[in-house]
């Protein structure tokens, strides 16, 4: 049986030869350096080395992306190669560790002095790799369990203001929020245990009107608390939630890592939602960083539940296309072996007008739509809101128009006639 192998595919612009960079690539990431050293034998090359499976020329670039000293030193004039370079690499050079797979293929591939650009677009592991790393807790079908929620989207809010509540204001939110029908409330990135409402004050009080709404209706609502901090902190965080009734927790992946992410994830049951803030920094320019298929990719294999994607015709920079694809990636089960599917969280500018086109584009409602000011904002208040994008939901399954539907649903007429004009 052959040895199992990691594949990455990236993009790369080089004025060098694209086949001569691939294999500095494999060796800069596997057994090499810029030059055979003592003990490099051809055995353990066979063995460890990284192996160029594929070369796809594309076409060539008018001018470097980015600058690079070295080739600058050296003249270099193009012209400026554009190729998708395939690399695998054998699961035995990285074991079951998740700080060593992301280094191994997205660490100083970007630094290498061939190339003025380089990305990585995609990642896939084999099913028996996958299996030694987390999985979801909760994922979709959990997620549905937990709010109760059997079908139709989840409708979800945050909340606003994004810092400056006490805790008691913070619950009086809840409460409210609660009380208007949503299924999901997180707290904003920026918020997580600020002195003003330390979370060992504001998991109780938010969790005591959660609780007595669920008393009161039967309708557990899944509230994301932002547990960010050091790990061991984290850890003390799910606890108190867990203890207090909650359901959910939420981390910035980014800043918290893969390994504080895969404590986080072995250490409680939790559903686990991952905020991505600042993965822009990683995605936005197309010739540096990491695209969301093999990004998400890492992050499932820490065990997260949730992943957000950003919002169609929204207030960030991705276009509608990548929210998209993104979307299908946290669908797409990473290998066939078993169901890792995670719940794609759409934010960012989303209210009822924004769900036809989610709808048509997605086709599924197994996704949490986040709305802010789409709820928090609407002119008649929270209830109203989360009816707006409720209404919308069923007239956009039904391939009703919304100014259709709208002329005998007066929550839904008053957002298009409110943040339509925005």
């Amino acid at each position: 049986m052959a040895p199992e192998r990691v594949r990455a595919r990236y993009l790369v612009e080089t004025p060098h030869d694209v086949a001569a960079v691939a294999q500095v690539m494999a060796g800069e990431q596997s057994c090499g350096t810029f030059t055979r050293v003592e003990g490099e034998t051809d055995a353990l090359r066979e063995r460890a080395r990284a192996t160029v499976e594929a070369i796809t020329e594309l076409a060539p670039a008018e001018a470097p992306s980015l600058p690079n000293a070295l080739l600058e030193r050296h003249g270099a004039r193009g012209p400026w190669r554009r190729a998708h370079v395939d690399l695998s690499f054998p699961v035995a050079n990285i074991g079951a560790n998740l700080p060593t797979l992301a280094a191994t293929v997205a660490g100083n591939l970007y630094d290498l002095g061939e190339v003025t650009g380089l990305r990585l677009e995609s990642l896939q592991v084999p099913a028996g790799y996958r299996a030694r790393f987390e999985m979801p807790r909760a994922g979709i079908a959990g997620t549905r369990r937990a709010t109760g929620v059997a079908s139709g989207a989840l409708v979800g809010t945050i909340i606003k203001p994004n810092v400056g509540l006490s805790a008691a204001q913070t619950a009086e939110l809840v409460g409210r929020l609660c009380a208007a029908g949503v299924d999901f409330i997180k707290d904003d990135e920026v918020c997580a245990d600020p002195a003003h409402a330390p979370l060992a004050e504001r998991v109780p009080a938010v969790m005591a009107v959660v609780r007595a709404h669920q008393a009161r209706t039967g309708k557990h609502v899944m509230v994301a608390f932002n547990i960010t901090d050091e790990t061991d902190a984290m850890k003390r965080h799910a606890d108190l939630v867990e203890r207090e009734g909650g359901s959910c927790v939420m981390a910035s992946l980014n800043w918290c890592g893969h390994s504080g992410i895969q404590t986080l994830r072995r250490h409680t049951g939790l559903a686990l939602h991952g905020h991505r803030n600042g993965y822009g920094a990683l995605s936005r320019h197309p010739l540096l960083g990491i695209s969301f298929q093999a990004y998400q990719t890492l992050w499932r294999l820490a065990g997260v539940d949730h992943m957000h994607v950003h919002g169609l015709q929204g207030k960030f920079s991705q276009p509608d296309s990548e929210v998209i694809a993104s979307a299908q990636d946290c669908f797409t089960p990473l290998t066939h072996a078993a169901d890792d599917r995670v719940m794609p969280a759409f934010s960012s500018g989303q209210w009822a007008g924004t769900v036809p086109a989610t709808w048509k584009a997605i086709g599924s409602d197994d996704l949490l739509f986040m709305a802010g000011g789409g709820i928090l904002a609407h002119p008649d208040g929270a209830a109203a809101g989360v009816t707006s994008i409720r209404q919308a939901w069923s007239a956009a399954r039904a391939g009703v128009l919304l100014a259709d539907a709208a002329k005998e649903l007066p929550e839904l007429a008053r957002a298009l006639a409110f943040f339509g004009k925005r």
